[in-house]
């Protein structure tokens, strides 16, 4: 121990000696060690760290699983009844779905994440209320009254607290729910949820195994492994095939942790920006380990009279390995407090919809991570000078006395092994930046269908729990949108319940007469809602036929207007329009084709089009209550949102808005590769800089080296154009090397 402090000490005092050496190398080291810290941050958070849940490896997510395609998807309301009564391997099932919804908790109506859950969904997490209690048996019962659970920030921010919740109610969907619980403050699953209502009470959950709604979590029981739920899950799934097969012909049942659920989308994302900034980090680490280099080659003398008073070859290494541990544990305090900024900024740059992102910090694993990395920087960079220290003839180094003595030609090679690949690993990070850059560059080259440019989006949502109700707030949208249609600086207004690229609802469709048994084996399609105008507003060019019009009422025969890809998908070298259409939206009433809009990318740029089914809204009041009002003009977004606003609320004070723009929208849609595409660009970019500076502090050196050579060079005739080809060969022999 007395040896390590000395050799310490030491090591500082060579450093203090050299403060511009140790400046620059704790800076390279700083920013590896801060990026991978940074980066570890958000892997830890998002991909690593337990769910803060009991027991949280026994949660499980269970899906529609389709073998031929391979798709997993929502689950229908009978495959779960049938799921939860014929298993034994779980403790607790449930299913949820989650919504944005207009709740009103005093004089105004605001969104709120809202979420409806079977009996046993708060079971599967093992979560109790902090104020009052869960649902009872008779408030779970299918069609009773009102009631709510709310989440402990919701009840800080809208009740301020009170401890006499419990009574108190909300307004939502024309409903008053009564609070009966405040749940603990962390619990928000799923999807940042404010307030839990029972499942089929205001919704009835429905009867058709084709009617994919819900998600599904679990708690496999004591002793049950994943491998066993899933065996179980499957004979179940394989039963229901049998036994229902116009709708579960192919069809079976997926079991997987629900933090693996949870993190499918950005997992490889994660990962490759890890990959990648361990690789800056190596290239930085070979960049010290040059500089080292040629600092121990120059102490060469120094270091063979050490050893011939009497220091051993080990205690040699162990003196160059504790400097390197120097400079590499500063180093990890400066990369610590970049990678603290830097998480920040990551979190900032991150898609939004990254789940635990908001977990990102600096914690116990982030701290040892941290402590790891210095420790193997330390020895990267200090094994190669004590390597070449402890193959040094020190015979030589004594009789000679110079720095260039005692392996300097070893020395030579080992430098340029170390350039040649950190600009080798500088040239692969290079090219998968560029890759993903072009990438990103084609979806946005990509025709999407619609022109997202000069487009406000207000969404809405208008209360309602009966036609009557629902019908209502069509004739509300009605007379708003006329209204803002005639507004100065409005080219065109409408209103859709899914703006393209967030549509969340599709099924089967059949044309000119319904099977006799209907089975999710018939052609699928996108199901849309929209207002008279609102093709125009979205840019979404109208190829044959006509546009809704006022005339198409709820009283009206029903009519439709399908995309070109369902117009070739379904009437091959025939005319669509005139023909009846059905699906499974609300309704099985037939449905006049009276018009063939252009395609759009449904699910985002990188989506292909899919059959589309374009339904008047006044005729589907049902779905009807929230949708989106899209307006086309000249007028700036953000007059054009306060005038909405004032005149949705003169209107009716239980309607919440929200405003965005189109555009942004279709950002949104890129966000997870313009995200990974800006991280590697970034990395690529630092990593071609720390090989330059590589590449310059080696040459640099050489040079310094060979000056008295040429000089005699330059004495005995040769022209600078000559040295300087020398020295320009032995460059562009390291790059080419590295860059084969």
């Amino acid at each position: 121990m007395t040896g390590l402090l000395q050799d310490l000490r030491y090591g500082l005092r060579q450093l203090r000696r050299s403060p511009g050496f140790t400046a620059v190398v704790v800076i390279m080291l700083a920013l590896g060690i801060g990026a991978n810290t940074a980066i570890f941050s958000v892997v830890n958070a998002v991909l690593i760290r337990p769910l803060e849940y009991p027991h949280p490896d026994q949660i499980v997510a269970l899906s529609s699983w389709w073998r031929k395609t391979d798709d997993r998807g929502l689950v229908s309301a009978p495959d779960f009844r049938d799921w939860h009564d014929q298993s034994h391997a779980f403790r607790s099932l449930a299913y949820y779905a989650a919504d944005a919804a207009a709740v009103n908790a005093g004089s105004a109506a605001e969104y709120a994440h809202v979420a409806t859950v079977t009996p046993e969904f708060f079971r599967v997490f093992l979560v109790n209320p902090v104020v009052g209690r869960l649902f009872s048996a008779q408030e779970e019962a299918p069609g009773s009254g009102g009631s709510a659970v709310i989440s402990r920030s919701y009840w800080q921010s809208h009740f301020a607290g009170d401890p006499n919740v419990v009574g108190r109610s909300v307004r939502m969907l024309g409903k008053t729910l009564n609070i009966v619980g405040v749940l603990p403050s962390g619990f928000h699953f799923p999807d940042q949820t404010d307030l839990w209502f029972p499942a089929n009470t205001i919704f009835p959950e429905g009867n058709e195994r084709s009617a994919h709604n819900y998600q599904v979590v679990g708690r496999v029981r004591d002793g049950v492994s994943l491998e066993q739920a899933q065996e179980e899950m499957a004979a179940i799934g394989a039963r229901l095939e049998k036994q229902y097969p116009s709708s579960n012909d192919g069809k079976s049942v997926a079991v997987i942790r629900m933090r693996d659920a949870m993190v499918s989308d950005v997992q490889l994302t994660l990962y490759l920006l890890l990959g990648a900034v361990g690789v800056v980090l190596l290239i930085a680490c070979g960049n010290v380990a040059n500089l080292l280099l040629a600092r121990a080659t120059a102490r060469g003398r120094e270091i063979a009279i050490r050893a011939a008073v009497g220091a051993t070859r080990g205690r040699l290494v162990r003196q160059l390995v504790n400097e390197a541990l120097v400079l590499a544990t500063l180093a990890g305090v400066a990369g610590l407090v970049l990678a603290m900024w830097g998480a920040h900024v990551l979190v900032a740059l991150a898609p939004g919809d990254v789940p635990r992102l908001a977990e990102t910090g600096i914690d116990r694993s982030v701290l040892l991570f941290t402590l790891a990395v210095t420790v193997l920087v330390s020895l990267l960079c200090g094994l190669v000078p004590a390597f070449h220290v402890s193959r040094v003839n020190l015979n030589e180094a004594l009789k000679q006395g110079t720095p260039r003595t005692g392996g300097s030609a070893r020395a030579g090679w080992i430098r340029g092994v170390l350039v040649t690949t950190e600009i080798a690993l500088a040239v692969v990070l290079l090219a998968g930046a560029g890759l993903l850059i072009r990438s990103f560059a084609a979806l946005h080259q990509v025709t999407l269908g619609f022109h997202p440019e000069n487009v406000l989006v207000m969404e809405s949502d208008f209360p309602a729990s009966s036609l009557e109700e629902d019908r209502r707030a069509t004739r509300f949208y009605k007379s708003l949108l006329a209204e803002v249609s005639g507004w100065p600086g409005v080219s065109a207004a409408g209103a859709v319940r899914t703006l393209p690229g967030r549509v969340n609802s599709n099924g089967s469709y059949w044309i000119d007469h319904l099977p006799n048994q209907l089975g999710i084996q018939a052609p699928q399609a996108v199901f849309s809602v929209s207002a008279p105008d609102t093709f125009r507003s979205l840019g979404i060019p109208l190829d044959r036929g006509r546009d809704f019009r006022d005339g198409d009422a709820y009283e009206a025969p029903f009519v439709a207007v399908i995309n070109q890809s369902l117009a070739r998908q379904a009437f091959p070298g025939e005319d669509p329009i005139g023909h009846q259409i059905y699906c499974g939206f609300d309704s099985l009433k037939a449905m006049t084709i009276v018009g063939i809009a252009g395609d759009t990318r449904q699910y985002g740029p990188a989506s292909a089009p899919q059959p589309e089914i374009f339904m008047p809204y006044e005729q589907h009041p049902e779905t009807s209550t929230g949708l989106s009002l899209v307006v086309r003009g000249t007028i700036p977004p953000g007059v054009l949102s306060e005038t909405l606003r004032r005149k949705v609320h003169a209107l009716s004070s239980e309607v919440p808005v929200e405003f965005t723009t189109l555009a942004a929208t279709v950002s949104e849609n890129v966000a997870v590769p313009r995200f990974r595409a800006l991280l590697l660009s970034i990395f690529a970019g630092l990593a071609v800089c720390l090989a330059t500076a590589g590449a310059y502090s080696v040459m640099a050196y050489v040079l310094g080296q060979r000056t008295h050579e040429m000089g005699l060079r330059l004495a005995l005739g040769a022209s600078r154009g000559d040295v300087l080809g020398i020295m320009l060969r032995q460059g562009m022999t390291l790059t080419l090397a590295g860059t084969a």
